[in-house]
């Protein structure tokens, strides 16, 4: 069989997008978030279009974002539309009419064309930079055991406009797409290149394949899952605020759990060692390690036969965490 790997491509429908934020109030919330210098790309795309900062395009997405509409959103939509076109026979309910005509007419009164053909060198090494360091990585069998046969292309796209801070995971029909910005530095530091901290590159892209697979195999399996939904996870209270539902509690914990496995794999033990840690600094993840060794149990499991699929271990996922959180905190 042969291997299937991450596509990796500049996507000019993100860059629109990425353009368009960039005058929008998203860039001040960005800084307010944690302070930190944006790629050069990013600050000179907000200078050049600072001209058109009244565009109505630049309205409508400021008018999502002050409704709080998530990126993740913003960005599907944009890579639903065609390109140059800029059109959709039928965009989601909440996408405000027109908005794809003013995106188009954004395009053109910007030249941004002409402004991305300027700064080529920049986006070409981003894109040499992420070609170097996962071209040939095969995530479709690391993910196999968990979520079944996995029919979509996964796609890597590098972002130097915004969001800066933060990857954007999307699912299309026949896709599922990772945005990538570059790691951010402290303060007045320019951000990593891409090549630099291959476990930064992993990190984003398994925890939003992982989550985007995750979300879709919970969804199929409603049936299973339902009883399991009255068996509280072992989290902590802080955790379950911010995660209210055992589906979402169930795919955080996986993902991060998943991700340090894939570390731990195929880069480093100690690299998954530095993402635990900073899991549990930055989110209050100090379960993690319980949910890797419950995690490796269930490969090892599944490996020998005694699941078919992970639907079929759900019933003890909660009760052997619970175990293994006793265990890991000795």
């Amino acid at each position: 069989m042969t291997e299937r790997t991450i596509q990796i491509r500049i996507d000019d429908r993100v860059r629109l997008m990425s353009a368009v934020l960039s005058v929008t109030s998203w860039p001040e919330i960005e800084q307010a978030r944690t302070r930190h210098r944006a790629h050069v790309h990013a600050r000179n795309t907000t200078k050049y279009l600072l001209p058109y900062i009244k565009h109505p395009a630049v309205h409508t997405l400021q008018a999502l974002l002050d409704q709080n509409t998530p990126l993740e959103a913003v960005f599907s939509y944009a890579l639903s539309l065609s390109f140059p076109e800029l059109t959709l026979a039928e965009p989601p309910a909440w996408v405000p009419r027109h908005w794809h005509e003013q995106l188009a007419d954004f395009h053109y009164e910007t030249a941004l064309d002409d402004w991305w053909a300027d700064e080529d060198d920049a986006w070409q090494r981003a894109l040499e930079e992420m070609l170097r360091t996962v071209a040939d990585t095969d995530v479709y069998t690391f993910f196999q055991p968990f979520v079944g046969q996995i029919n979509e292309q996964f796609v890597l796209t590098p972002n130097i406009c915004y969001p800066t801070d933060s990857e954007v995971g999307a699912r299309l029909d026949s896709e599922l797409v990772c945005i990538m910005p570059p790691r951010i530095a402290w303060g007045d530091n320019e951000p990593w290149p891409f090549d630099d901290d291959v476990g930064h590159l992993f990190r984003g892209a398994l925890s939003e394949y992982g989550r985007l697979l995750m979300v879709a195999y919970l969804r199929q399996k409603t049936s299973e899952v339902a009883p399991l939904t009255g068996t509280p996870l072992p989290v902590s209270d802080g955790f379950r605020a911010t995660h209210p539902t055992w589906s979402d509690q169930f795919t955080s914990l996986f993902v991060a759990g998943a991700v340090a496995i894939f570390l731990e794999q195929r880069v480093s033990p100690k690299e998954a060692r530095a993402y635990m840690l900073m899991e549990n600094k930055v989110h209050g993840m100090s379960i993690l390690p319980g949910v890797v060794s419950v995690l490796k149990r269930y490969l090892s499991e599944h490996a020998d036969g005694r699941y078919r699929e992970l639907s079929d271990y759900l019933p003890n996922f909660a009760k052997h965490l619970r175990v293994a959180k006793r265990v890991t905190s000795l």
